[in-house]
């Protein structure tokens, strides 16, 4: 299923430039950045669990926010580019 993951970290608070840090990483690690604060994550649902669960950790409540779409397995007809930084196909095979 994909996740689009977006973050908005108050970085003007105590810890804020390393709350934005970690949630950037952690997101990194399942997902490619499609923007400044948001990520598109291909995830099997233990693995959304562990993201969620980490994200949730990471940020401060009070000061900071995570929004979650749910755009479910069939995602590739629900999204539409328009511009610089096109993304990768994330079923398609890569040769590193």
């Amino acid at each position: 299923m994909m996740v689009l993951v977006s973050y908005d970290v108050a970085v003007s608070t105590e810890g804020g430039e390393r709350r934005l840090r970690r949630v950037a990483k952690a997101c990194k690690n399942y997902g490619q950045r499609v923007q400044f604060s948001v990520f598109e994550c291909v995830l099997e649902p233990a693995q959304w669990v562990k993201l969620k669960n980490d994200l949730e950790k990471i940020v401060d409540e009070k000061t900071d926010s995570l929004r979650y779409y749910y755009l479910g397995a069939n995602y590739k007809h629900k999204i539409e580019h328009f511009g610089a930084k096109e993304g990768y196909d994330v079923d398609a095979l890569m040769i590193v």
